[in-house]
């Protein structure tokens, strides 16, 4: 199943002013709480300083991804 997670991330620039950004992942995954966790621990993987948060996950209609 793919799965597709909105993640919102704060980050300040260098005038100190707070900006947000959205992004969109798309995750294979076995259940909605499986990418959930999987977005999670890949921010937590990379060390990211930023400030993020989970906005949405839902299961998407793609049946499969074609390389």
């Amino acid at each position: 199943m793919y799965v597709q997670v909105n993640v919102e991330i704060l980050d300040t620039n260098d005038k100190g002013k707070q900006t947000k950004t959205k992004e969109l992942y798309l995750v294979d995954a076995v259940s909605v709480t499986d990418a959930e966790v999987k977005v999670n621990k890949m921010f937590q993987d990379e060390g990211t300083l930023l400030s993020f948060q989970v906005k949405s996950v839902r299961e998407t209609k793609i049946l499969q991804v074609i390389e």
